[in-house]
């Protein structure tokens, strides 16, 4: 803790300070817009989403380097991709009634295949292990100020539409009664879980995307009554897995972003196990009733 406590202070090596900033500014996204994936149980639709997103960065950087197109950036395929998927999943479940399973199953495996195929014709075949698990310690000062504004963006929305997305997750029904377009906060909703999961890309990659949004929220869960306080628990939950999975990395040379999201399970699991002896110790402590 020390060294990396040392290196965060030393001007030469920003590395280490960027990949905290970022984590940190990305956390108030990824608790706010996790906890509404948590409660909204789109877990999955989360997932294909994100995979949906290697689809994205093929095709851009084919495009940059086959075609010529220097301004054309992954991250920017990557946004395209994901906001594609998030609107195609929710008018195909709303309008064309079909099975949200099945198209999940589909965008999953295909935006991957497309993002495989397209990195493998790009010159130079770039490798797709930076996009698949990411690499936080790669985050410039150019990478900071978009999370920063896609942070806003998304922090704006969330606080904008407490109300309505509230009701949505819980009861949709009851929004359309009241007059609310259920089904354009059900899309906008997902544009949002799609952008927010752009970020988090940048920091565990694709596979481990869906665990560190997740997680901070579903622990949450368990400790908060009401949402504001699901959200506000989840974003300082999930600084926290950023900020201790990046010292543990540092420290014992392991990679940052699978690091996270190992702590993050493990604290996960602790309360889960936490919570079910506190309720059998409850249950046992309470005075038996006399026939």
């Amino acid at each position: 803790m020390i060294d990396f406590l040392h290196t965060l202070l030393n001007p030469d090596l920003p590395f280490l300070r960027n990949a905290l900033i970022a984590g940190l500014l990305a956390s108030i996204a990824f608790g706010m817009v996790g906890t509404y994936v948590v409660t909204r149980r789109i877990t999955y639709i989360a997932g294909a989403i994100a995979h949906c997103i290697l689809g994205g960065i093929g095709i851009a950087l084919y495009i940059k380097y086959k075609v010529g197109l220097e301004w054309v950036n992954p991250m920017g395929g990557a946004l395209c991709a994901a906001i594609f998927a998030a609107l195609l999943l929710g008018l195909v479940s709303q309008y064309a009634h079909e099975r949200e399973d099945t198209l999940i199953g589909a965008l999953w495996t295909v935006g991957m295949a497309v993002g495989l195929l397209f990195i493998a014709q790009t010159p130079g075949y770039v490798d797709p292990m930076s996009y698949l698990f990411g690499n936080i310690l790669l985050i410039g000062t150019q990478d900071l100020w978009l999370i920063a504004g896609l942070d806003i963006l998304i922090a704006g929305l969330c606080i904008a539409l407490y109300k309505p997305l509230l009701a949505i997750c819980f009861d949709e029904t009851f929004a359309l009664l009241r007059g609310l377009p259920a089904r354009g906060l059900y899309l906008l909703l997902l544009v949002m879980t799609a952008i927010t999961i752009v970020l988090l890309v940048r920091l565990v990659g694709i596979i481990l995307v869906i665990a560190l949004l997740t997680l901070p929220a579903a622990i949450a869960g368990h400790m908060a009554k009401k949402l504001w306080q699901m959200m506000a628990l989840a974003i300082l939950l999930c600084m926290g897995f950023i900020t201790g999975g990046l010292s543990l990395s540092y420290e014992l040379n392991l990679p940052s972003g699978p690091t996270m999201v190992l702590l993050a399970g493990a604290i996960y699991l602790l309360v889960i196990a936490g919570g079910r002896y506190i309720k059998k110790a409850k249950s046992f402590s309470r005075p038996q009733k006399r026939a």
